[in-house]
């Protein structure tokens, strides 16, 4: 388990001041994280680039799988950063030719997810990124999605983390969370 390093505090600082909370997104009752003002920052984007890369050094994983749709902004840099590849787990009909599916329960109703049924090797280790880890749901669907392809998750890196949903508990697997909130 991996948590922010309360070492390096002006990080921390700068990256929860340009989280915008936004209440009452999707649905009434949840308080969304809004992460893009983070992407939208070159600088930022770097800091959490870099700090994804040295909490899971490259030779521990083979590709960087990421979830739509900020997961995207996050896994492209870090697979470049580290010289891999990447893939993308999408929603589902968005993803051309045969694909694996897995249905997951949201703070706020019900999603499923995709992956390419080509888009990993057996035995591949795969770094799945995504921005919040809220309920572990949608995160719970793509570790499902890339066992099942036969690749193992190498480990779960995520910007913020929202520790009282205990999400973290569910999925099973190595998480690192660049925030807590």
């Amino acid at each position: 388990m991996t948590s922010p390093d309360p070492s390096d505090l002006d990080f921390l600082r700068r990256a929860g001041r340009l989280i915008r909370e936004v209440p009452d997104f999707p649905i009434p009752g949840v308080l969304f994280q809004d992460a893009m003002p983070v992407f939208a920052d070159a600088a930022m984007l770097a800091a959490v680039v870099d700090r994804v890369v040295a909490s899971h050094p490259p030779q521990g994983f083979d590709l960087v799988a990421g979830i739509e749709a900020r997961g995207f902004l996050l896994a492209a840099p870090v697979a470049y950063a580290a010289g891999r590849g990447v893939v993308a787990i999408r929603k589902t009909g968005k993803l051309p030719g045969p694909c694996r599916a897995e249905s997951y329960d949201l703070e706020y109703g019900v999603g499923v997810l995709e992956l390419q049924r080509a888009a990993l090797s057996r035995g591949q280790r795969v770094l799945l990124v995504d921005d919040v880890l809220a309920t572990g749901g949608t995160l719970g669907a793509a570790t499902a999605l890339i066992e099942a392809a036969g690749a193992v998750v190498a480990g779960v890196a995520v910007l913020i983390e929202l520790s009282g949903l205990a999400g973290r508990d569910r999925l099973g697997v190595d998480v690192t969370a660049l925030l807590l909130r």
